[in-house]
């Protein structure tokens, strides 16, 4: 099983499927891994060399890549930047609602979380009144 920054990547998986499972690396980028590091986008990461991983490593270094803890981090540090200034995008970060100005009065469940029933209960306590006055 090989891995890359800090990710175990499936074995049975193409490399070049299996490398989107690191954090900030997509299809795309992958391809573009693959080809600098001189390995075969079809090979299974079962089949790899010490080698191939090896410079499969060597050139996400090699390009800088921000990957896994270090691109989470900056991440957060750049929400936390958009809620300390108190600009729109961080509002909307600290009120947990879309930032991104989708609507939010019929959809935004997954922001937003379940539904909070809105309303008047019905008040059962009124028998159990009477009976305790006599």
């Amino acid at each position: 099983m090989a891995r890359i920054s800090g990710v175990d990547l499936p074995k049975n998986k193409r490399i070049e499927i299996a490398l989107t499972y690191i954090f900030g690396i997509g299809l795309s980028l992958s391809k573009q891994i693959l080809k600098d590091a001189n390995v075969n986008p079809d090979t299974r990461v079962f089949n790899l060399t010490e080698d191939e991983v090896h410079r499969i490593q060597e050139t996400i270094l090699g390009k800088q890549l921000k990957v896994e803890g270090d691109l989470r981090k900056e991440i957060s540090q750049d929400i936390k930047r958009l809620m300390d200034i108190g600009c729109y995008r961080g509002i909307r970060h600290r009120k947990n609602l879309p930032v991104r100005g989708q609507r939010t009065r019929s959809n935004a469940r997954t922001r937003k979380g379940p539904r909070k029933t809105v309303g008047a209960k019905k008040q059962t306590s009124a028998p159990a009144e009477t009976a305790a006055q006599k």
